[in-house]
């Protein structure tokens, strides 16, 4: 069982700063795909960043490209998100995700595959 344990989160004005973390197992953490989704209210799941744990490879989508940034810190089993440049539109809940098919921007069918989510709310 994947087991992601999530931090961070909060609220935030427009242009503002957060960082998500997301500590693994090392099982869960070793050689896999891990990153970050979200999803607005009336709005579809969507996998905005990745990064391939065992080359430190990252994945984003344009929209995020330039403003968010993913790492992984290896003593620590952890994949972090900082996210900068804020938008209101960035608002929604964000789950940390960990399965071969994130790094494809995919967000996985399997629940078990999810952290718990946290709450991110921009303000203009």
């Amino acid at each position: 069982q994947v087991q992601l344990v999530e931090s961070g989160g909060g609220s935030v004005q427009a242009g503002g700063s957060l960082r998500l973390s997301c500590a693994a197992s090392r099982n869960t953490y070793t050689n896999n795909c891990m990153g970050w989704f979200r999803q607005a209210p009336g709005k579809e799941r969507e996998v905005f960043a990745a990064i391939y744990t065992a080359a430190v490879r990252t994945y984003y989508v344009n929209s995020v490209k330039g403003r968010f940034t993913i790492s992984q810190d290896n003593a620590k089993n952890t994949v972090y998100l900082q996210m900068d440049k804020m938008k209101p539109e960035d608002t929604a809940m964000y789950y940390c995700a960990a399965d071969s098919v994130v790094c494809l921007l995919i967000v996985p069918d399997n629940p078990g595959h999810w952290g718990q989510g946290t709450q991110v709310t921009v303000s203009s």
